[in-house]
């Protein structure tokens, strides 16, 4: 290119300026589009490092605050699992205070000393052979051989044999356990005997003419000099005549749960002997009472022999006298000795 050619595009370039920046100096369209184009690019570059800038930030943020999170869900965590193992430990020392209040209701006179034991373990010894329990107390703190075991529902056993801090208990369940009993309405008399864990227990000796019925409560007697007399053993579940003896063939369910048994009373006796009872009045119900409903049966079936005797004699003569009904007296209670009384807890 020479230096004229140059020169004239030089020239022409300068009016094309000058004419174009007069005009845009009476229109301003120029301004208003440089304007708009710079905003245009400014938004496209600045847009994205603003949008690279915010997402730092907050990943920055998020990371703080995601370590603060994980903290506090390991502060939480660890709370959750403190509070749900008291909530445990609560729930277990609310089953036991239950057990525990219902076994300190268990109604004992002044010649037994109730004491209370825990539970370590069940059926132990070579193969299982015996239905036992391991209690927690010893000869030195009242499980000595012989003691009676309660719970509130009933009888569970007596003491087997004794180490000085642990003992062996006896259930009634065990084919070896004999226990001297009444029935609760019929006062008939037998011997309960234990067939084995799983299997009803039997009811020996009893006369066919006794008044026994599927559902009566069975206490002892007191006849075995083993227990004290009235506490609910079990419940009869079968009555029919024996095939083989001239006694019922009975069968009965024991009222405590061995299985879930936990806590037991010891009744150990306390040397005190009750003041005689006076002789002008009547001696105490030695035992759980007679129900209302056997007293009344029992009047009307002593009414109905007086009745008939009236109706077919010729002159009318008044009715015999008829004894009443002892709704708190039994008279087999030991002279000389208070009788306890005893109230029945049947589950």
């Amino acid at each position: 290119m020479t230096f004229r050619r140059a020169l004239l595009l030089g020239g022409l370039a300068l009016i094309f300026f000058l004419a174009l920046y007069s005009w845009n100096s009476r229109t301003g369209a120029l301004d208003d589009l440089a304007t708009n184009v710079g905003l245009e690019v400014s938004a496209q570059i600045l847009g994205p490092l603003r949008y690279a800038k915010d997402g730092l930030g907050n990943f920055w943020n998020r990371y703080w605050d995601l370590v603060g999170v994980r903290e506090e869900n390991i502060r939480l965590k660890k709370r959750a699992e403190e509070l749900e193992a008291r909530l445990v430990a609560m729930r277990e020392d609310l089953a036991e205070l239950k057990r525990l209040r219902a076994l300190a209701q268990f109604p004992v006179d002044a010649r037994w000393r109730p004491l209370a034991a825990r539970v370590l373990a069940g059926r132990l010894g070579p193969g299982a052979v015996m239905d036992t329990i391991t209690i927690s107390r010893g000869y030195t703190n009242g499980a000595r051989p012989g003691v009676p075991l309660v719970t509130n529902l009933g009888l569970v056993g007596r003491v087997l044999r004794s180490s000085a801090r642990a003992a062996t208990a006896l259930l009634i369940t065990d084919p070896g356990s004999r226990i001297a009993v009444y029935g609760q309405e019929s006062r008939a008399p037998g011997i309960l005997k234990g067939q084995g864990t799983g299997k009803p227990m039997e009811v020996d000796f009893v006369q066919r003419d006794a008044p026994m019925n599927e559902g009566e409560i069975l206490v002892t007697s007191g006849l075995d000099d083993k227990y004290p007399k009235g506490l609910p053993v079990a419940r009869i579940e079968r009555v029919a005549p024996s095939d083989y003896t001239q006694f019922m063939a009975i069968e009965a369910a024991p009222l405590v749960d061995f299985k879930r048994l936990e806590e037991v009373l010891l009744l150990e006796k306390s040397g005190v002997e009750l003041p005689p009872e006076d002789p002008e009045e009547p001696a105490a119900l030695f035992g759980p009472p007679i129900p209302a409903r056997i007293l009344k049966a029992r009047e009307q079936r002593a009414a109905q022999p007086a009745a008939q005797g009236a109706e077919s004699a010729p002159a009318p003569s008044p009715a015999p006298r008829t004894a009443p009904a002892r709704p708190s007296v039994r008279r087999d209670s030991p002279s000389g000795q208070s009788a306890p009384r005893y109230r029945v807890i049947v589950p």
